[in-house]
């Protein structure tokens, strides 16, 4: 997915610091906000995995910091549960400014309370989604633990989360305990869906099933069986992210057959990688794929190396070639299997070949031809096989013309 770096205004004027995650090489379908966790950062490894799963169904997602988190400006101890709401409707305002007014809410552990305290500020909103969200408020006093007390009795402590030393004043105290969590869920009248762990150990399940009992309909529930709080598992947030896309869908008013289309003047295949791996997202037209590297030279073996797409396309071609010839002689072809393998070999190896000094690419191709034929039209078949475009191709002269894309921002 394409990123920008942005900017923009809390109602008290201070600067946020936010990321809008976007779909590569399309135009935006919807606009969604996502809210981090208490003391969090919009940098949250699985926020990132849900973002991408999002972003390849059309959906862009902007993510920030709260006042006083990250990168963001403030005093942290000033800010309370209801600055995360206003800071909330201040990031809707500025996406409907700058681009398109958000149609998704979706938020993390005390995120996701604060997108259903929002949700009815901002009236774009057609969906909300929670995750890790806690019923009551007042199970972050909990979490507080002897830190609490002092709070009451001085007015201020500081706690020590996730390794980091935060401020927190009684005034944040007295506005959880103002704040009233079943009411607003209860009143929302938005599509809902509640994504929790059994094996959360900071907000228990206990608090999803209160939250979904509050919610009129319609409302969905996903269990995980064995998440943590932060979805810190890969294989979790990347769950989350599936199931939260093809949930949002219906909700926000995207056909199916729009969801995988692109907003391009051509028909250019396009290819993005990101900062951290190797993972790399494919859009050919409608279709998305991945490619990564394998783990034996750094990559995450997510999806097939660059050489494995340019046999698969070798092979593809070879096979439906066969299937287009064997139709057109009316030949009686069940199927055709072509297993295939790409590596590097010295030119001394290679009869054929020109330059002994240096390795060279070598492809074995192997054609497994299923169904009664004869074995003049198996000869034929394998004649065939080299003609396919892509054999054409590369053993054709090819010219790459590279040229480099104008900066526009986008990071």
């Amino acid at each position: 997915m394409q990123f920008q770096r942005l900017l923009f205004h809390n109602f008290n004027g201070q600067k946020l610091s936010a990321r809008l995650d976007l779909p590569a090489g399309q135009k935006p379908i919807a606009f969604a906000i996502f809210a981090h966790c208490f003391t969090c950062t919009k940098n949250l490894n699985a926020i990132l995995h849900i973002n991408r799963a999002l972003t390849q169904e059309g959906i862009a997602v902007l993510r920030f910091d709260f006042t006083g988190l990250g990168d963001s400006e403030g005093d942290f101890s000033e800010t309370t549960f209801s600055s995360n709401v206003s800071d909330l409707v201040a990031a809707a305002e500025f996406l409907e400014a700058k681009f398109d007014a958000p149609k998704l809410l979706i938020g993390h552990s005390l995120g996701g309370a604060a997108v259903l305290q929002a949700a009815s500020g901002i009236p774009s909103i057609r969906a909300v989604a929670t995750i890790a969200a806690p019923a009551d408020l007042s199970h972050l006093t909990g979490l507080l633990g002897s830190s609490t007390g002092q709070i009451l009795q001085e007015g201020e402590a500081q706690i020590q989360l996730a390794g980091r030393s935060f401020s927190i004043k009684k005034q944040f105290l007295d506005d959880l305990e103002d704040t009233h969590m079943k009411a607003v869920i209860g009143a929302m009248k938005k599509p809902l869906l509640v994504v929790h762990s059994v094996a959360d150990r900071v907000v228990s399940v206990e608090n999803a099933l209160q939250i979904f009992e509050c919610a009129a309909q319609p409302k969905s529930f996903i269990s995980l069986e064995d998440a943590d709080h932060l979805l810190s598992t890969r294989e979790d947030s990347l769950y989350v992210g599936a199931v939260m896309a093809a949930w949002a869908g219906k909700y926000l008013g995207i056909p199916l057959e729009s969801a995988r289309g692109r907003d391009l003047t051509d028909n250019r295949v396009v290819v993005r990688t990101g900062k951290t791996g190797y993972q790399t997202e494919i859009t050919a037209g409608p279709h998305r794929l991945i490619a990564d590297e394998p783990i034996a030279v750094g990559g995450a073996d997510t999806g097939p190396s660059p050489y494995d797409y340019l046999v698969a396309a070798l092979g593809a071609c070879t096979s439906m070639t066969l299937r287009m010839y064997a139709d057109r002689k009316n030949l009686p072809l069940d199927a055709v299997v072509v297993r295939l393998r790409h590596e590097k070999v010295h030119a001394d190896d290679c009869r054929d070949c020109e330059s002994r000094s240096q390795k060279i690419d070598a492809i074995d191709r192997e054609i497994e031809l299923i169904g009664h034929l004869e074995e003049a039209e198996r000869a034929r078949l394998l004649q065939m096989a080299d003609r396919c475009p892509v054999h054409r191709t590369l053993h054709s002269e090819i010219r790459v013309n590279t040229r480099l894309k104008a900066d526009e921002g986008m990071k």
